[in-house]
């Protein structure tokens, strides 16, 4: 393989103002993706938790630029092949989900611990 660009990331576990626990990987300041909260009680909040019981190596991240969200996911596990076969048939039967509103929140500003 030959590289064509590369970037220098930083892998942060923050909390949030109401206390969730949620890791950030920061491309650079003003540029990182947030993992969704699985408190919140929206619909992604809702699903990631589900999500998250039964395969908890599983992540969702929001992608955040410049305060703002971008509507850009990354999504990813890491899993064996039976296991994402099984995720793949669970994700397929059910709809559940879209009865939760889509909530953005405020993107909190990023403080760095000494």
């Amino acid at each position: 393989m030959k590289v064509i660009k590369e970037w220098n990331i930083k892998v942060k576990l923050v909390r949030t103002k109401r206390g969730a626990i949620l890791h950030m990987i920061e491309l650079k300041p003003g540029h990182f993706f947030l993992e969704q909260n699985p408190l919140k009680e929206s619909k992604y909040g809702v699903a990631y938790r589900k999500i998250k019981q039964s395969f908890p190596e599983f992540y969702l991240f929001w992608e955040i630029k410049d305060n703002k969200y971008t509507g850009r996911v990354l999504a990813g596990a890491f899993l064996e092949k039976d296991e994402i076969d099984e995720f793949v048939t669970l994700l397929a039967k059910t709809e559940d989900f879209k009865k939760f509103e889509h909530i953005l929140e405020e993107i909190e500003e990023i403080e760095e611990e000494e």
